[in-house]
């Protein structure tokens, strides 16, 4: 006479396995994600929003010049010959060696300008210091358009205009923004460092150079960042000071011409010069993205 096993005392059956089980767990776990999606429904469609113009931008990209500018999202058929058109339509190549060497200049003018200013606002005890960091913030308060007509007026007499140095120089004498993150985290390293570096007879410079400039990384990486994506981005610059010279225009402003030298609508090449554009920024930010959310997050408001 057999037994089951099943029915022994102390013996539990196997759940059943195949297609009923694994439905019942797709049906388990279905109110669960569209809870999560609906706490989430914010984040996502502010997310979407943000997306829009870059999905519109690429797809128009690859679309005919029929077909651009109609209000139709998906290229039929898809077009990559628009890239290699923007080369003929605009000098790309000699306009992104202008705007490399714009935000590669001003990035580096304004690390070496800025680093030691706000070391001596945050660190370096003489007079009239809380002054001197007020005027660098009112700085910050002053729109861009009131100095241009004085600042055009003078790179005109030195004869700049035309060429890249308005747009570089001026950074290697500091930039306020910069400074005021910069002094910020510097108020957050421990007194004690540099307490005990003076007391070894460090001077001030060495204690920048050798104790600052290591523990500030992240802050000098961020601040690196924010200067050049605006050098990167700036078109208001560029095309006060820069003008209609073929030797000063940078990327920013070639885009605009493009529809110029088209001579109808260039929606298509327009988008493919766009996104060419964009592509090294978003390199570059999803390489440095950790340093940057982390000195971000470690360059605090302190007084």
């Amino acid at each position: 006479m057999t037994m089951r096993l099943d029915r022994l005392p102390g013996t539990r059956r196997r759940p059943a396995s195949g297609p009923a089980s694994g439905a019942a767990a797709t049906a388990a776990a279905l109110p669960r994600r569209l809870d999560q999606v609906a706490r989430h429904a914010p984040a996502i469609a502010l997310a979407a929003m943000f997306l829009l113009p870059l999905v519109v931008c690429v797809t128009t990209a690859f679309m005919t010049q029929l077909q651009a500018g109609t209000g139709t999202l998906w290229p039929s058929p898809w077009t990559f010959g628009n890239f290699g058109a923007v080369f003929e339509a605009i000098p790309f190549g000699r306009d992104l060696l202008n705007t490399v060497l714009y935000a590669g200049l001003s990035t580096l003018g304004v690390v070496i300008s800025s680093v030691p200013v706000a070391y001596a606002l945050a660190r370096m005890r003489w007079r009239g210091s809380r002054a001197a960091f007020l005027v660098v913030l009112a700085t910050m308060m002053v729109p861009a358009q009131v100095t241009s007509l004085p600042l055009y007026v003078m790179y005109a007499d030195l004869g700049w205009i035309g060429t890249l140095k308005p747009l570089i120089v001026p950074s290697f004498f500091g930039d306020a923004f910069s400074i005021f993150l910069l002094r910020q985290f510097f108020l957050t390293l421990p007194e004690e460092v540099f307490e005990a570096a003076r007391v070894d007879g460090a001077g001030e410079f060495r204690i920048l150079r050798s104790l600052v400039v290591p523990m500030a990384r992240p802050a000098i990486a961020a601040v690196a960042l924010f200067a050049f994506l605006f050098a990167w981005n700036d078109f208001y610059n560029p095309l006060l000071f820069t003008g209609n010279s073929p030797d000063g225009q940078t990327l920013a402003v070639a885009l605009t011409t493009i529809a110029k030298t088209a001579h109808q609508s260039a929606y298509q090449l327009q988008m493919a010069a766009s996104l060419m554009f964009l592509l090294p920024v978003l390199v570059i930010f999803a390489l440095a993205q950790k340093v940057f959310v982390e000195g971000v997050t470690m360059t605090g408001v302190k007084g």
